[in-house]
This record gives C-alpha cells, sequence and structure tokens, in this order.
C-alpha cells in the first residue's frame, strides 16, 4: 500500500546526477516550489548548512528555542532566539540537536508569512530532514504494504463463500475500498493491471528465480540480483562457495523441488516413514499436516508429525529414524537435524520474559531431508525419480495436539494464533506446548478432566482449540496464505 508523503522539496547539494533522478522517481509529492514545501530533502548533517540551503532558496528563517509546554497563565511566555526574515519565518528547535539516527531529523520547525501583524500570521510545519528518512520510510512502507496485502490475501483465500460483489470483499477483515476496487477490475477485466506489469517487470522475474531457490529468502534473492546475477548459472559460476549446504542442494535439484507432489505420493512417502518408525518400535502414530491437510492437490514438500502415546518412544527417536531411512536409500541428503527437544526433556520450549524468544526451526526434534524414492520400473541405470523435500517432525504425546495445530496452519492463521494466545489468554503458543506468561509454566490444554490424554493426534487437536476458547477450525479453512 502506497505512502503518502508531505510536499517535499528535494535539496541538489551532494547528490549526484543519477540519484537526483532515482530520488525524484521515488517522490511523487515532489515540488520545485520551495513556498510549497513541507520537508526539504537532502544530505545535510549541519544545522548551519541547513540554514544556508533554505536561504539560497529565499526560504529565510526565524528559530526559536523549544519549550515545555505549560498552561498560559502559569508562566510567562518564552524568549525567541530570531533571525530576522522579511518574508518568513521558522519556528523550531535548536538544530544542535540534530539527531544521530539513520533518520534523524535536521531542521524542524514552522514556516509562515511575516506580515505587519505578526501575531496573526499563518503558522505551517515546515522540516530540514537527512535523506535516511525517505529510504527508511519507503523501507518501512514495502514492510508495511506487505503485512497489509498478506493479511488481505488471506482474509481472501480463507473466506469460505463465492464472493461476487466488491462490497462483499470490502466486509472482510483487512481488505476495505482498495482491495474491493481490484476485485471490481479482476470481475470487469479477468487480471490486475499491477499484476501484469508485475509479470512483465524482468528484475521481479529474476528475484522470483532465485526466490525459489531452497533456502534463499527474500534478502538473500536481493543480494543475488545487487551483485549481476541473473540465473542459476550465474549463482553457480560466480558464488557457489558462499553458499550454504541448503543452497546449494536447493540450486543443485532446483527443477524438481519446483515440481508439485501430488497427494498420493505424499501419503505414500509418508506411510513409508511411519513403518520405519514402528520398525524401531510399535505403537507410533502419524499424521500429515501442511499444505496436504489444508487441502493442496500438489504440495511443494511433505510435512509430517510423528508421535507415541509412551513419552520415552520420541526422546530421540529422530536421530535414529533418519539414519534408518538413509541407510535404506529413501534419504539422499539430511540437511538439517534438530533434537533440542530431546535435549531439554520433551518440555515446551521456555517461555523468556525477557521478550526474547526461542528458534521456531528447533522447538521440536525435526529432520529435514532429501527424499528420493528408490523404486522405479524403466530401464534406466540412475535413478529417475524427482528429489523431494520432506520434514520429519516428532513431538511427545503430551503436547502433539500442539504440534498438529502448529504445522497444519498457512502463515497468517498461525500468526494471528499467536497474537490472540498473547492477548486475549496471557499465553505463549508454540508447536512444542503452551506456556503461561506470567510464570512461565507449562499449560496442559490436551489432557481430559481427569488427566487422560487424548486418545489420538485428532482428538488432542480439537481439545487445544477448546481450550484456548476457540472454534474448531477445519485445516481447508486455515489456508490463509
Amino acid at each position: 500500500m502506497e505512502l503518502v508523503f508531505p510536499v517535499i522539496f528535494l535539496l541538489p547539494i551532494h547528490l549526484g546526477s543519477e540519484e537526483l533522478h532515482e530520488l525524484k522517481e521515488k517522490i511523487s509529492t515532489l515540488t520545485y516550489n520551495a513556498t510549497e514545501a513541507e520537508i526539504f530533502l537532502g544530505k545535510i548533517t549541519q544545522k548551519k548548512r541547513a540554514l544556508t540551503e533554505l536561504r539560497h532558496l529565499k526560504v529565510n528563517t526565524e528559530e526559536v528555542v523549544a519549550v515545555e509546554q505549560v498552561h498560559l497563565d502559569s508562566a510567562p511566555p518564552a524568549k525567541r532566539r530570531k533571525i530576522w526574515s522579511p518574508h518568513k519565518e521558522v519556528l523550531g528547535d535548536d538544530l544542535a540537536t540534530i539527531s544521530d539516527t539513520a533518520s534523524g531529523t535536521a531542521f524542524d520547525g514552522e514556516v509562515g508569512s511575516t506580515a505587519d501583524h505578526r501575531e496573526s500570521a499563518a503558522w505551517n510545519t515546515v522540516k530540514v530532514v537527512k535523506l535516511a528518512w525517505l529510504t527508511d520510510s519507503l523501507k518501512e512502507g514495502d514492510q508495511i504494504g506487505v503485512r497489509a496485502y498478506s493479511t488481505a490475501i488471506s482474509s481472501l483465500r480463507a473466506y469460505p463463500y463465492t464472493l461476487t460483489t466488491p462490497p462483499e470483499v470490502a466486509r472482510l477483515p483487512g481488505c476495505g475500498s482498495k482491495i474491493a476496487l481490484l476485485f471490481r477490475e479482476y470481475k470487469e477485466s479477468g487480471g490486475l493491471r499491477e499484476a501484469r506489469s508485475g509479470e512483465l517487470d524482468s528484475k521481479l522475474a529474476v528475484l522470483n528465480r532465485f526466490y525459489n531457490i531452497w533456502g534463499v529468502g527474500e534478502v538473500t534473492a536481493q543480494e543475488f540480483y545487487n551483485k549481476g546475477w541473473r540465473d542459476l548459472d550465474d549463482v553457480v559460476e560466480y558464488g557457489w562457495s558462499t553458499l550454504n549446504r541448503v543452497q546449494q542442494i536447493g540450486v543443485k535439484y532446483y527443477d524438481e523441488f519446483l515440481l508439485k507432489i501430488p497427494r498420493a505420493e505424499v501419503e505414500a512417502i509418508s506411510n513409508t516413514i511411519l513403518t520405519f518408525a514402528n520398525r524401531i518400535l510399535e505403537g507410533f502414530q502419524m499424521l500429515i499436516v501442511g499444505g496436504y491437510r489444508r487441502g493442496k492437490e500438489g504440495c511443494g514438500d511433505v510435512d509430517i508429525v510423528i508421535s507415541h502415546p509412551d513419552e520415552a518412544a520420541t526422546n530421540g527417536l529422530i536421530v535414529k529414524l533418519a539414519d534408518a531411512l538413509e541407510d535404506a536409500g529413501y534419504v539422499t541428503h539430511t540437511l538439517t537435524l534438530s533434537t533440542r527437544n530431546s535435549e531439554r526433556g520433551q518440555w515446551p520450549v521456555q517461555w523468556k520474559s525477557n521478550g526474547q524468544s526461542g528458534s521456531g526451526f528447533d522447538t521440536l526434534d525435526k529432520a529435514l531431508v532429501v527424499w528420493q524414492d528408490t523404486a522405479w520400473t524403466g530401464g534406466e541405470a540412475k535413478n529417475p525419480n524427482p528429489h523431494r523435500r520432506v520434514d520429519i517432525i516428532i513431538s511427545p504425546w503430551k503436547t502433539v495436539g500442539c504440534a498438529v495445530l502448529g504445522w497444519s496452519g498457512g502463515t497468517t492463521f498461525e500468526r494471528d494464533l499467536r497474537r490472540y494466545c498473547k492477548a486475549e489468554r496471557s499465553l505463549k503458543f508454540d508447536s512444542s506446548g503452551v506456556r503461561s506468561r506470567v510464570d512461565g509454566s507449562w499449560v496442559d490444554l490436551e489432557s481430559d478432566t481427569r488427566g487422560n490424554p487424548a486418545p489420538d493426534m485428532l482428538t488432542a487437536e480439537r481439545r487445544v482449540f477448546k481450550a484456548l476458547g476457540l472454534e474448531y477450525r477445519s485445516p481447508v479453512e486455515r489456508c490463509t496464505g
């Protein structure tokens, strides 16, 4: 969503021609008339320089020292330190207080006409700010825009009925009039101008290509682009040694990882893993979570939760299970193996009252592996089956409902669930369990009133919903993206 800036005058001092051109493209409220400006933007760090630049523009100033606001009858008016101007005056704080931060203000004050009756002048705020103010604002605006659009998309995706009119869209949480107008454009034309423009943007195409590398996020994709890389060959030729192991595997199997996994194959992989777990000890249960559980016909990866009513059975299981699958040839690469949950006695991750939080990845024992089916019928000498990404999550039985709930929702659903628990219940929700934000104690949401554990994973998940005071939502209603 677009930021609305005040009227800005760009001070050209210390700015090269290319930088000037780029800034002019970014500032939609740019003015070339200094008398109209509310913000003067430039590479200014000293008060004296700021005042000089304003005078060159014939924006002469009168400055006042900032004082605390008091009741009119409680103290005499503060004296003003004046720099006389026959045309304009600026009332503001001492410029010696220029902020050292990136977004610091170099000058802050008010400007208005200087008439014969000075006390009747109309005053407007004017600021001279550092260039970083704009870049910080644009960056923050991008982040706000992403979150705003993400919320709107989540509402649209989770809405269980067919949308037919813009007013219907406008009433959805996070949507409003702007999204409703986009919906109208889509209904009338079958597409969106912004989307079509994005599809034709060569830079976005390159960034998307890099973003699709397993282990590469938004920031890294931008770094690749800034280095002048434009395709995977560039990454391999110029940056292979700088990639971590996950990213190298992501490049190696780039095309295979982009292939969607049919539901039948997801089920076959999951059942094979369960079979190997039960070879270690009988009685394990398994539930496929992630996109599969939300109803996707084709999945990007396979996510499964495995548990056992005997808590001792899940302690350290992930190491033995990953080794067994690798020995059998199903796992070609074990990229990450976390045993943090076993290391802390399979208790929910601690709540840190100082505001820090534990790593979401390490809250449960987990293996992130590359999978390849070992069976093929053709005459190929080399296994032709595509490599798949598989997450194997191990949960103790006492908190398996939290594990299933934590791994079954879309990003926005999971984020809002955690916010709800914090704001409404003073709880910290995590896939390893729930803790009180009051005293840090574990809160058992899954045992019945007699203290009996849930008989299966689905019952455990429903008990978590109920204990949190929430209506149960089918996984297909949690596809918020």
